[in-house]
């Protein structure tokens, strides 16, 4: 499919309510980045949290490839702080301490295959286990990022294994232009109303500061986010697709 099909299936996917959209579960939510819970899932988390039922969110990778060239904010700086913001992020949202895990991965060095891949499932699939978590929530496996590609890969390999449902949200994905085409059926999914929840969703965004509040301003290669996106994330609603 081309990809103005696709996103303007997105957008006429069912809207729904929270309860419809998890049946009861208790998700796992797999982030690539600190920053991707959530813009992706940022009103998921926060209308879980609200109903007592806070899901565990697991960040892959440490972000400290977002500006490579920073004299200001070297690696171990930048690992630190976007872990910090990240924690502080999935607070405003309303998630308790013992909810959040960070595997440590170098950022955009994600496995998607070989020892490392299989210790970073098998590592996901404990947590499952270990907190009862019967969904798993992931990036799009289209997004244009090598590492929203490894996390989709290593929860389609976990759900497999696990024989646990698996949903999945677009991030990067939206950026791609609508004449490039994907492999991809037509999609089924829902769009979860996060009305009430956009204020809370947008100020955890921005707790992200290195990357969008002008923290690091030394690496002109550094990350920029592309126009529009955080427009899309704006709305009312969130996207998610069933495999």
């Amino acid at each position: 499919m081309l990809m103005g099909a696709v996103k303007k299936a997105w957008d006429e996917l069912p809207l729904v309510g929270l309860d419809e959209l998890l049946q009861g579960r208790l998700p796992l939510i797999l982030a690539p980045h600190p920053d991707d819970e959530s813009i992706g899932c940022g009103g998921l988390i926060a209308q879980c949290c609200a109903a007592g039922n806070p899901p565990h969110v697991v960040i892959l990778t440490d972000g400290c490839q977002s500006h490579p060239n920073s004299q200001t904010h070297p690696p171990e700086r930048l690992r630190h702080l976007r872990e910090q913001e990240a924690r502080e992020a999935l607070l405003l949202l309303g998630l308790p301490h013992g909810h959040t895990w960070f595997l440590g991965h170098m950022d955009t060095g994600l496995p998607c295959a070989g020892p490392a891949f299989q210790f970073a499932a098998r590592r996901i699939a404990g947590i499952c286990e270990q907190q009862g978590c019967n969904l798993i929530l992931s990036t799009w496996r289209h997004d244009p990022h090598c590492d929203h590609v490894a996390a989709a890969t290593l929860a389609e390999h976990v759900a497999v294994r696990e024989g646990i449902p698996l949903i999945s949200y677009p991030v990067w994905g939206w950026t791609l232009a609508d004449t490039v085409e994907v492999d991809e059926p037509q999609p089924r999914g829902y769009r979860l109303d996060i009305s009430g929840e956009v204020e809370v969703k947008q100020k955890a965004i921005m707790t992200h500061a290195t990357q969008y509040g002008g923290v690091v301003l030394d690496d002109l290669e550094g990350f920029e986010l592309p126009d529009g996106l955080l427009e899309v994330f704006r709305r009312p609603v969130e996207t998610y697709l069933l495999s």
